[in-house]
């Protein structure tokens, strides 16, 4: 894991869209396929409204496999979507999963102590932003909430940046996939820093150009859904460069055949 440039982390952004160009209808429709999933996990009793952030790391190596297949000139089949529920990842995978959702909760709990709750009550859809409830955001102080949520949960999100590439691919455990994805994100923070703003400066001119052209109203909505669907994947594809750069181009495991019946 060698110190990166800075420059790095836009050249990460540059290879994404270059490996999405070359299938995107195909990974696409791998995130589209893992939100359906997404939403069935959804109903299940208790877990339920948990299982999109507990599948997370699941779906998140099935993204990587085929950025790694688009690599090898191979096509991506509607089957690589299950790649992450292979055993023996899928167990270990699951449980990163858990630890996302608590990181999550942890950072909002923080933000609690900045707000009283605010912040946590907007994003769990408890209230809404709007003129029933602008002197209740007035008077929350939700800057020092984000703040808080920020300082909980960025460390967290450097230990699980490459965790599930590193339980899938190089088939670690889960405490020493999450050291190594953190001191590989702190060795490279500037390159991550690029990134994460090359990332932020896309997303925020994308929205405001639709915004501009077609104002608040339900076509833009209609065409900022698949903007985001693209733009998503076009994420997951610059985090498999990002990956690739650091660690080197993966082996592909040999998977386990399907048990005969």
């Amino acid at each position: 894991m060698n110190k990166l440039p800075a420059s790095t982390g836009w050249l990460w952004v540059k290879q994404g869209v270059v490996l999405f160009r070359q299938q995107p209808a195909a990974l696409s429709t791998l995130l589209l396929g893992s939100m359906f999933i997404s939403l069935l996990a959804s109903v299940v009793p208790l877990l339920g409204q948990f299982m999109p952030v507990i599948l997370v790391p699941v779906f998140s190596v099935a993204f990587m496999q085929a950025c790694l297949d688009i690599e090898r000139g191979q096509r991506i089949v509607p089957a690589r979507l299950l790649t992450g529920f292979h055993k023996p990842a899928v167990g270990t995978l699951l449980k990163l999963g858990v630890l996302y959702l608590c990181a999550a909760a942890l950072a909002l709990g923080a933000s609690a102590l900045a707000d009283g709750g605010v912040l946590f009550q907007l994003i769990t859809g408890q209230i809404e932003a709007n003129a029933d409830t602008a002197q209740q955001l007035k008077e929350a102080n939700l800057g020092g909430a984000m703040l808080l949520a920020c300082a909980v949960y960025i460390p967290a999100a450097m230990a699980f940046c490459f965790a599930a590439p590193l339980i899938y691919w190089q088939k670690m455990a889960l405490g020493k996939a999450i050291f190594y994805s953190f001191f590989s994100v702190l060795r490279a923070l500037k390159a991550f820093i690029v990134f994460a703003l090359g990332w932020f400066a896309i997303t925020a001119t994308v929205s405001e150009v639709v915004l501009m052209l077609m104002g608040r109203s339900q076509v833009a909505l209609l065409v900022l859904l698949p903007l985001s669907v693209i733009l998503t994947v076009l994420l997951h594809c610059s985090f498999y460069a990002s990956y690739r750069q650091i660690f080197g181009l993966p082996a592909e495991p040999q998977e386990q055949p399907p048990a005969a019946q």
